[in-house]
């Protein structure tokens, strides 16, 4: 009966060093994709900004432009 106790304790601790395992690398692949989603967010927010000024200057209030030279 020690026997079979001693198996079963090494099968359960394997089993645990590979769940740590398989935690320590999901961790890892969460902490690189929350980087990734940081700095696209990042990306997109500064297109929009390009975005709306691009879209401001085109649409700019013809009142602020300076008269043409021949006037």
């Amino acid at each position: 009966m020690d026997k079979s106790v001693d198996a079963r304790l090494v099968e359960l601790e394997s089993r645990l060093a590979f769940q740590e395992q398989a935690l320590a690398e999901l961790s890892d692949a969460l902490a690189v994709s929350r980087r990734e989603t940081a700095q696209q967010a990042d990306m997109l927010r500064r297109a929009l900004d390009e975005v709306k000024q691009t879209r401001g200057d085109f649409f700019a209030d013809p009142t602020d432009e300076p008269p043409p030279p021949h006037y």
